[in-house]
């Protein structure tokens, strides 16, 4: 097994390979991360929910990553008057979300690899492939020595900007398509406190500053600072062709984020030192030439960062990829075949949710309309827990495939809208009448 890329998916896909017993190759284009330091380009602190989990029990590293996690309840919302409330993710401490760093859960999987037996080659930037009888990959090192290996196939799971599939759309399109959103990020940080507590707000919430069509949140780190982004429009005002300098942005801070900025002290020196991130969102019309080249995770379905399943999305393609190689390991194509045909409804659907939550943590979240259906639906979920649950909640807290939550979602959305059509109050609803429409149009769901 040959897989390009050694990142989050491709390191776990390592691991469950090489548990079953194949022999695994990993290049990776970066050096060492546990020898250089991690650097990864984004270091937006990731959110692990039940998807990425299950794919961490199966390679037994559960135990290993929670050490390095913090738990997020719910949404903390900041309004522009300064009062905070906690919109809970679940029902209870049961149905939470993980905060965890990139760089520190990459070297745990790169580590947990290793143990289980593949093999990493660093330093090794894929510039080429060709698709013969067999696949060759050309790749160089920092100092530009060049080399090539030849394999039966290749796995590409080396990102959004993957190498892997650049080859391959040049021996045969892909049909790549890339949305840009429109939007970027900026990455700044709330430090860590002294004093025991460690973390100058709220620990175990994902903050967000919600201000219509843009928006800042925080992420908590194990040892109390918070990653803080900046999503902004890339044109209008305010966007980042309007805040483009630190005093710009201080100025955006004092009027639209004040609770915020007594917490950021390097304000103006994180402004100036991070990138603009882009945004986008990734659609191919073919994952795979036949047998000799698959492309997976951000390679094959790079997603927006704002229902926190990328990482999830990419865990569950590892853990797909790798239960359909231990089934028919001697025919690549088929294997390649039937992972896409499984996977890239998922994908699309995982795609669209994410754009969706995007405009509800940044506009919707301070909405009236949108809290009391919000209200509503918990207040369903609790009296009909066989037939309502929160498309949030099918994402994130099971495993439930995309494709069946995204559907599931619209039709429970089209019930909670008809319930609360005029209505500004939950007092105003008849829950026996909504009861009785939840039965009437929703089927029950499989346990």
């Amino acid at each position: 097994m040959t897989i390009v890329g050694a990142g989050l998916v491709g390191a776990l896909l390592a691991t469950l390979l090489a548990q079953r017993g194949f022999a695994v190759t990993v290049y990776e284009r970066r050096p060492d991360p546990r020898i250089a330091g991690y650097a990864g380009g984004r270091s937006i602190n990731l959110a692990l929910a039940e998807r990425g989990l299950h794919g961490l029990r199966l390679a037994g590293m559960k135990d290993v990553v929670m050490k390095l996690a913090v738990m997020m309840r719910g949404r903390m919302v900041h309004h522009r008057d300064g009062h905070t409330e906690l919109l809970r993710y679940g029902r209870d401490d049961s149905e939470v979300i993980w905060s965890v760093s990139r760089g520190r859960l990459n070297i745990a999987l790169i580590d947990a690899a290793e143990r289980a037996g593949a093999r990493f080659e660093f330093d090794r930037r894929l510039t080429g492939a060709t698709f013969g009888d067999d696949v060759a990959l050309r790749f160089e090192n920092e100092a530009g020595v060049a080399g090539e290996a030849h394999v039966p196939f290749a796995i590409g799971a080396d990102g959004a900007g993957s190498a892997l599939r650049a080859a391959m759309n040049a021996y045969t399109p892909l049909g790549e398509r890339i949305e840009p959103l429109g939007h970027g990020y900026k990455e700044l940080e709330i430090p860590a406190a002294s004093g025991a507590s460690r973390f100058a707000i709220e620990p175990n919430a994902l903050h967000i500053w919600p201000r219509g069509n843009y928006m800042c949140i925080a992420l908590p780190n194990a040892e109390g600072s918070f990653t803080v982004t900046l999503f902004l429009p890339n044109e209008g005002d305010p966007s980042f062709a309007t805040v483009d300098s630190p005093a710009a942005a201080r100025r955006l801070f004092e009027r639209d984020f004040a609770d915020a900025l007594p917490l950021i002290p390097d304000l103006e020196a994180d402004f100036a030192a991070n990138p603009v991130g882009m945004l986008a969102t990734l659609h191919l019309d073919r994952w795979h030439i036949d047998g000799r080249a698959l492309l997976v995770g951000d390679a094959a379905h790079a997603i927006g960062p704002f229902h926190g399943q990328g990482m999830n999305c990419g865990f569950e393609d590892a853990v797909e990829l790798a239960d359909l190689f231990a089934a028919g390991a001697d025919d690549a194509g088929a294997v390649f075949a039937e992972f896409e045909r499984r996977r890239r409804p998922n994908a699309e659907a995982i795609a669209a949710m994410a754009l969706e939550n995007y405009v509800e943590m940044r506009d919707s979240v301070a909405e009236p309309a949108f809290l009391l259906r919000r209200e509503l639906g918990r207040m369903l979920a609790a009296r009909n827990p066989d037939r309502f649950v929160p498309r949030y909640s099918l994402v994130t807290f099971t495993r439930m495939p995309y494709a069946e939550a995204f559907a599931r979602g619209a039709a429970q959305e089209r019930v909670l809208r008809a319930l609360t059509e005029g209505r500004r109050r939950i007092g105003e609803i008849d829950l026996a009448a909504a009861d009785a429409r939840v039965r009437a149009e929703l089927a029950p769901l499989a346990s």
